[in-house]
């Protein structure tokens, strides 16, 4: 694959704050990476840097082979979309769209049939008279990709696209960016705090924390193969079970600090005696018989959406399962769990890395 945008030991300070530290990361050509962590951890920062619209302390920035460094925004050649639209409210549709392309001084019968061609291609094409008040938040997105369709850039950068629309249509428009990056066969690259965005969309999804890469790598191998507790829990809905534990005397097994509980077997072997965090994903833990369960615990809660039901227990820490179908289980019953070896996840407690 082609790198189309390369950022090597990239560095941003905000005075004494550090909200980029060393990053390394490469974009191919034609991919759709997803930038995703929690609330101020850089993802944002890393994107406004690519874009232009911060100035990198440190590091090398290229795009398409050219370092980018103190080349300004406009000579850059990637569009930006906004959770805000940015569109301009006293402009058509078709002006909005064709705005960038008079700007350049494209003749207007020109501008015209390309505004008209991307509207086709974003489902605007009946739209093209109204303004931006006239307008829904799913059709206003569609008019802010549009125009960034049109300039035909090198890389699409997307600043939580979505974070406006309710559930129902943030699930469709993810379908609709999707789908334009691959008829495009665009570059892409889209920030997000909702992991579920990133998993479903992404090629190539790279988790921040703290201004740092924490991990990166394809969606399922984020979710299989954590390589930090911080990773583990950000990745997957519910988020994963952290229970403390002690690897037993065999060195086969893990014992949790948990009452009616059985040594997890592991797939590997670890040092005796050893103190770790223990991760169980909800939806790997099954209900088994009493007899045969690893874990005996006290239901707290039962809540159910029909084709799911979610089993929360009692006591701490809390225990989440999560189960297809529907299940007659009640609070205050007690239910019998049972997880596959090569299903516990073992971190480091001081590092909090993954064993």
């Amino acid at each position: 694959m082609t790198a189309q945008i390369e950022l090597s030991n990239v560095d941003k300070h905000y005075g004494a704050f550090h909200a980029l530290k060393n990053i390394n990361l490469t974009i191919d050509k034609g991919s759709f990476v997803a930038l995703v962590g929690p609330s101020g951890c850089g993802k944002s920062t890393l994107l406004r840097s690519i874009a232009g619209l911060e100035t990198i302390s440190s590091g090398t920035l290229s795009i398409a082979g050219q370092t980018m460094n103190n080349v300004p925004p406009r000579k850059r050649d990637v569009a930006m979309v906004f959770q805000s639209y940015a569109l301009y409210p006293h402009m058509s549709v078709e002006k909005n769209l064709s705005y960038s392309l008079r700007l350049k001084g494209t003749p207007r019968a020109e501008a015209r049939a390309r505004a008209e061609e991307v509207a086709a291609t974003t489902g605007l094409s009946d739209l093209l008279h109204r303004y931006p008040r006239q307008l829904s938040g799913g059709q206003r997105q569609r008019v802010a990709m549009g125009r960034a369709i049109i300039r035909n850039p090198k890389a699409f950068l997307f600043d939580e696209p979505l974070s406006n629309l309710d559930a129902a249509l943030r699930v469709q428009m993810r379908k609709e960016i999707r789908g334009l990056h691959d008829r495009l066969g665009a570059t892409s690259v889209y920030v997000t705090h909702d992991q579920i965005e990133a998993m479903t969309m992404a090629d190539h999804v790279v988790v921040m924390r703290a201004g740092v890469i924490e991990q990166q790598g394809s969606p399922l191998e984020l979710y299989d193969t954590p390589a930090t507790r911080f990773v583990a829990g950000f990745i997957g809905s519910p988020a994963m079970n952290f229970v403390p534990g002690t690897i037993a005397a065999d060195g086969r097994s893990v014992q949790l600090d948990l009452p009616d509980t059985q040594p997890l077997p592991m797939s590997r072997p670890q040092q005796a005696g050893r103190r770790v965090t223990v991760g169980l994903r909800p939806e790997h833990l099954e209900i088994v018989d009493p007899a045969r369960a690893q874990l005996n615990l006290p239901v707290a809660a039962v809540e159910s959406t029909g084709s799911l039901t979610y089993l929360s227990t009692a006591g701490e820490p809390e225990v989440t399962v999560v189960l297809t179908g529907r299940s007659n289980m009640r609070s205050g019953d007690r239910v019998g769990l049972s997880i596959a070896p090569d299903k516990v996840h073992l971190f480091d407690v001081e590092t909090e890395r993954a064993i």
